[in-house]
């Protein structure tokens, strides 16, 4: 299976006709359709189902598209590290992280970075801890900014200085916006839009648990999120209340929401993360060094 190849079978799933991505590609329509043919051949498994207008992926095409995506952004990925390889530092940075205000720390030494060597560009891959996990251990990722607290056996990391405070995004007309704090006996019977990282799976040993005592399997959870901006649209919309972390929407005298504190309060350290043996491209590496040197300064 060839890179080429793959990436013939990427295009043809993004255009959804043999013609338009044969134009796209610059080659003839037979030639892509013999490509796409061997391919099939090869792998044993029909990957298309050929429309009078368009075509589509089976379900076997769609499970390729996947790995397809991750082998030919891992071969860029690595070609442009080894691009990057000359004196002058360059190439491509990239990093996943959750919501978290903490990310402005980050963002300093990004900055100070892009003004001393412009030729180094970031990418910045938004996720719940799962799927920054699963792209930091396929080596998509060069670093993973992650919510404590975070199995370390396979890692190397820098524990954040500052922390994030957990608590409750509210329209300001719910009663519970007069509080200047939320305890837990608010939330039983609140109709919640929770946190993936609420969840057992996700918040064993994080102090969520602890924090809800006996209560939590008695949450009223109206709906999930990963990311905060959809779970703000959905707290003005009156679906619920979300439990979140402070600083991640707009609470401003202006909206129509509020942020209050959990009461114990209930905080959450971060951690940036890297594989353990892990070959930095002289970019990442540079970025790594200019991160230890921040963070033990703040530190110390």
């Amino acid at each position: 299976m060839e890179i080429r190849v793959l990436k013939y079978f990427l295009a043809v799933s993004r255009e959804g006709s043999i013609t338009a991505a044969a134009n796209s590609l610059h080659l003839t329509q037979p030639t892509l359709t013999r490509q796409l043919q061997d391919l099939e051949k090869e792998l044993g498994q029909k990957l298309f189902v050929r429309g009078k207008y368009k075509i589509s992926l089976t379900p076997e095409g769609m499970i390729l598209r996947k790995r397809a995506q991750e082998i030919v952004e891992m071969v860029e990925k690595t070609e442009a590290e080894f691009r990057s390889i000359s004196e002058i530092i360059a190439g491509d940075i990239y990093i996943g992280c959750g919501e978290t205000d903490s990310m402005k720390q980050v963002a300093a030494v990004m900055k100070e970075i892009q003004q001393e060597y412009p030729d180094i560009k970031f990418h910045i891959f938004s996720g719940n801890a799962e799927d920054v996990i699963e792209k930091l251990d396929r080596g998509l990722l060069d670093f993973g900014i992650l919510i404590q607290p975070i199995d370390l056996s396979k890692y190397d990391n820098i524990t954040l200085p500052d922390k994030d405070v957990w608590g409750v995004i509210l329209r300001k007309d719910n009663p519970l916006a007069q509080k200047k704090t939320i305890i837990l006996k608010d939330l039983v019977n609140e109709p919640l839009i929770a946190s993936r990282q609420m969840s057992p799976k996700y918040s064993k040993d994080s102090g969520f648990l602890d924090w809800f005592k006996d209560e939590f399997d008695r949450l009223n959870i109206a709906a999930t999120y990963n990311l905060v901006y959809n779970a703000t649209i959905m707290v003005k919309a009156g679906i619920g209340s979300a439990i979140t972390l402070d600083k991640l929407a707009n609470t401003s005298k202006e909206s129509e929401i509020c942020f209050r504190p959990l009461s114990p309060k209930l905080e959450s350290g971060l951690d940036l993360v890297w594989k353990k043996y892990q070959v930095f491209s002289p970019a990442a590496k540079l970025f790594l060094t200019r991160l230890q040197d921040k963070f033990d300064k703040i530190n110390h």
